[in-house]
């Protein structure tokens, strides 16, 4: 795989995240959407990394961290998204911009 495709393939996700986050409502896919961006990122870095230096495992190591602390993320953010129902029954971004006090 040449430079070029991890770069298409990393601007993909991208721009499909940024879409998915600009046009939803619904929280959890606003979640989604912020997730597939950062993967874009990821893969674009994984694929910097390799066109660097492709015979270290430093920028694998780099990327599953990155995978593990984003599946956390994600696990924090359903938390509280499923809090929030359950106390307020709000699913939609624009109600839970309302619970400030």
């Amino acid at each position: 795989m040449t430079l070029e495709t991890f770069l298409l393939l990393a601007a993909a996700l991208f721009c499909v995240g940024l879409f998915g986050a600009l046009s939803q409502r619904s929280i959890v896919m606003l979640i989604m959407g912020l997730e597939l961006m950062v993967n874009g990122v990821l893969v674009a870095g994984a694929g910097f990394w390799y066109w660097v230096s492709p015979g270290t495992a430093d920028g694998q190591v780099l990327v599953l961290v990155a995978i593990t602390v984003m599946a956390l993320e994600m696990a924090m953010g359903f938390a509280v998204v499923t809090a929030l129902f359950r106390a307020r029954d709000v699913d939609m971004t624009d109600d839970a911009g309302d619970l400030r006090g």
